[in-house]
């Protein structure tokens, strides 16, 4: 099939990809504007006003740390089981995971409930982005597949969009839906304050259950890749077994004892938690690796692999891991912290800084992922993303050293540029991921790449308290952070150019 005349499932493919996507950005781009008040809500009555905020900060960072282990966990997990069962199977209980758990957090009543839930949606949502880029990439044609990493990248950003608009409309009419749903609706002034109270985040996070109802339009209308199924009919996918999953489980538990040492919750010394978090990211990554591991020792030739092949599957996962780390750890240390650092600076007369921030960071980041793949196709894998990670620095860094004063045009114009520079990133890994693994642990090996960043990631941002001591201010901190940027842009040269060649 051409990508110039796809078929009705080809579409129904994409649209299924995209619509788990953006409602994805929409879950993900919730918390960092609804946590502040969702927390002060949870845990005004459990700690005195003068340790509400550090409190307060603190659960914030361990809940953005849970979700980011949580995905690293899922996109191993969802992966392992879309490359067993297939795409679409696979891509379907992601999306129902990460949409009902999303929601039942609107009902928490404690602070440590919505880590615990939060981590649970994550999950899904980790898996739902590996098992999405393995099914368009697989079922459309090479041709497609650059304006297919465009429109990956870009949906989840749309759902970042629609999330701070969504917030923004909440917030500026709040007190007349408050009023309307008390005389209008007949509800109690209680259940009204109960649901739209505190910027209303028990009621958009239900909202966030909506994306459940794609499971129909799924498993209706959205074939299976072809590519896969091949597999299956080779015998390749009886290779994996069950007792792997042991591995993933362990990588997961490791990473959630990672962030308990860092939390407010426990007394450990930095000193211990340093070296505790060394080795046990050691073991993080090991506990990841072992179903591929495992795979490749029993498909053996029989699975169509050499010794040689087989190593290179192993060097990629070492190599993908490492970029996407260095985006994830720019992106979540930095690039996501700027909703909420744009109400510790003055706001200028700006009334909702941080659903604006969000707003601009996002039209960047569309525009950007949009781009980003063609410029991978023009000039080659390698020389795009150090491109990409000279950009990111450079925008993050003007971002945080040239706002401190407060909130005007230029904060909104360098917002969107550090949006979309650190962004770009997210339009070319669907480009480049797939390229670096055969069908038979494609799922599974772009989603332990995408995923195992976002443990790095959540070390790394848990270590924001840290850096603002040393350096003084959260926006140094940030910059800090940014630099990570310098490690991408040699790793990459060690990485593989895979510009022109097809799908394995």
């Amino acid at each position: 099939m051409s990508s110039t005349q796809p078929s009705r499932g080809h579409l129904a493919a994409l649209t299924a990809a995209f619509l788990g996507w953006l409602f994805d950005g929409f879950e993900m781009g919730l918390f960092p504007l609804i946590g502040k008040p969702a927390l002060k809500d949870l845990l005004m009555d459990q700690y005195p006003a003068a340790g509400l905020d550090l409190a307060l900060a603190n659960w914030f960072n361990v809940i953005i740390a849970t979700f980011l282990v949580g995905a690293a966990t899922g996109g191993v997990l969802f992966g392992w089981l879309g490359d067993r069962v297939g795409r679409v199977r696979a891509m379907a209980i992601a999306i129902f995971t990460y949409a009902i758990f999303t929601g039942l957090c609107g009902l928490a009543t404690q602070a440590w409930q919505i880590a615990g839930l939060r981590f649970i949606a994550s999950l899904g949502m980790g898996g739902e982005w590996a098992l999405g880029v393995a099914l368009v990439n697989e079922l459309w044609t090479k041709g497609s597949r650059v304006w297919m990493a465009g429109a990956i990248g870009a949906a989840a950003n749309i759902g970042y969009l629609l999330v701070a608009f969504v917030s923004l409309g909440l917030n500026k009419y709040l007190p007349g839906i408050q009023e309307w749903s008390v005389h209008s609706i007949g509800l109690s002034q209680q259940t009204a304050n109960y649901w739209l109270e505190h910027s209303a985040w028990r009621l958009l996070m239900v909202i966030g259950a909506l994306p459940a109802l794609l499971i129909f339009f799924i498993q209706i209308f959205v074939p299976e890749s072809h590519k896969w199924e091949e597999e299956k009919a080779s015998g390749a996918t009886s290779h994996w077994s069950n007792t792997d999953l042991l591995g993933v489980l362990l990588g997961g538990l490791v990473s959630l004892i990672i962030i308990y040492i860092w939390s407010p919750l426990t007394p450990v010394g930095k000193g211990v938690a340093g070296v505790l978090t060394v080795v046990g990211l050691f073991a993080v990554i090991w506990g990841f690796v072992f179903p591929v591991r495992r795979y490749l020792a029993r498909s053996g030739a029989a699975g169509g692999m050499n010794e040689a092949a087989r190593a290179q599957v192993m060097r990629h996962l070492a190599l993908g891991g490492l970029i996407a780390g260095v985006a994830l750890l720019g992106t979540w240390g930095a690039a996501q912290q700027a909703p909420k650092w744009s109400t510790e600076i003055p706001a200028n007369g700006c009334l909702f800084p941080k659903e604006y921030t969000q707003i601009w960071t996002s039209l960047g980041a569309i525009i950007m992922t949009l781009i980003t793949p063609l410029i991978g196709d023009l000039l080659g894998r390698r020389l795009s993303y150090t491109l990409a990670c000279v950009v990111a620095m450079a925008s993050a860094l003007l971002f945080y050293q040239t706002n401190g004063a407060g909130i005007g045009t230029w904060f909104f114009v360098t917002a969107f540029l550090m949006g979309g520079m650190t962004a770009s990133f997210y339009g070319f890994f669907p480009l480049y991921l797939p390229e670096l693994f055969p069908t038979s642990v494609r799922a599974t090996g772009q989603g332990f790449c995408f995923n195992v960043g976002r443990v790095i990631a959540a070390v790394g941002g848990l270590q924001i308290a840290n850096l603002v001591a040393s350096f003084g201010t959260a926006a140094n901190a940030y910059s800090v952070l940014c630099c990570i940027y310098l490690v991408g842009m040699v790793v990459v040269w060690f990485a593989p150019e895979t510009k022109g060649q097809a799908l394995k």
